[in-house]
């Protein structure tokens, strides 16, 4: 019995909101590792953009609830999601046009677009402050909870009990969704097809008769979706501030060089383990030792190596070792 009172209690704290937190992630690190595969630059506009598209969804979000639509126990949110993943679209694909197209014409050097990137970053975050503002904003509605914490108990006798909100369960369900669709994408459609190509050997890619225009413009495409539907499960798991997001950037990032950057497979690995790392460190293990251990033995402290303050520290300090001893990744990088 007490085995088991642990086991929920890990559970409850760390296994499920690191999945969450790491489908999450995924989505992200996934957007981050095309646009390096395919366009070849780190995009360090992301996480803003990501904000963009999580604001469009809010604001399409209020405007329906103020209107009386609803899909309880679903939130509303899911019903603004493909205006906010056009929107973002929109976003991507004049951003590409205005900037990026450019630096490509004339070959720049990595850095350079990186350095064109911080610039959209900036430009896109002060944005979003000043259309929505610079402080939370909770866009949830519908039923909060699948099962409560209580209910377990109940249901099972134990002392410990499990919750899951319907963000977790949305959340790995969408997600689970949106990776099988882009696996699918690039495996098997000649337009997917083109793109791995295109990312492999851009001259040879040319020589086929492959339009690199067309595989820039669905890279977007793709991207677009990917960081609108993360920002938007992750406003729902949580809340939606600016800030936040920006701050996303470096878990996002170091799950993508962690896992290979340019690798999808190894963005998703990534992230699962950026956020168990990040949840696991930070969070305090006493209440499950002592379901453990005899009483003699039961720790004094709280057995939490980090505040949930430096939970970013976690994925920077990987990100460091990854860079000095296997600067592939867990999988081979650099390929779509």
């Amino acid at each position: 019995m007490e085995i088991l009172n642990a086991l929920v209690l890990l559970a409850n704290f760390v296994l499920i909101p690191a999945i969450s937190y790491g489908s999450q992630l995924a989505l992200g690190a996934l957007g981050i590792t095309l646009i390096y595969g395919i366009l070849r630059f780190s995009h360090f506009a992301h996480g803003d953009v990501m904000a963009f598209g999580t604001m469009l969804v809010i604001l399409v979000t209020w405007a329906l609830q103020s209107a009386g639509v609803s899909i309880d126990p679903l939130p509303t949110a899911l019903l603004a999601l493909p205006i906010g993943i056009i929107g973002t679209a929109i976003l991507l694909l004049g951003t590409d046009r205005v900037v990026y197209r450019f630096y490509r014409k004339v070959r720049a050097a990595p850095i350079v677009v990186v350095m064109a990137s911080l610039g959209v970053m900036f430009v896109v975050n002060g944005l979003v402050r000043f259309i929505i503002g610079p402080n939370d904003q909770n866009f949830a509605d519908g039923a909060r909870f699948l099962f409560t914490v209580r209910e377990f108990r109940d249901y099972t006798g134990l002392d410990e009990g499990m919750g899951i909100r319907y963000s977790q369960m949305i959340t790995v369900a969408i997600t689970a969704l949106v990776v099988a669709l882009l696996f699918w994408f690039l495996n098997r459609t000649r337009t997917g097809k083109s793109m791995r190509a295109y990312s492999d050997n851009e001259d040879l890619a040319l020589l086929s008769g492959i339009n690199p225009e067309r595989v820039v413009t669905v890279t977007w495409l793709v991207v677009a979706v990917l960081v609108t539907v993360a920002g938007t499960l992750y406003g729902l798991d949580k809340s939606f501030k600016p800030f936040t997001y920006f701050q996303l950037l470096l878990p996002m990032f170091a799950a993508a060089i962690l896992g290979g950057l340019g690798n999808p497979l190894g963005a998703l690995a990534g992230a699962f383990v950026i956020a168990l790392s990040e949840v696991g460190v930070t969070y305090a293990f006493r209440k499950f030792f002592q379901y453990l251990l005899p009483e003699s033995m039961e720790p004094s402290s709280l057995l939490q190596l980090l505040s949930t303050d430096y939970k970013f520290a976690v994925s920077f300090v990987l990100l460091v070792l990854v860079l000095l001893f296997r600067p592939t990744g867990l999988f081979k990088g650099q390929s779509v």
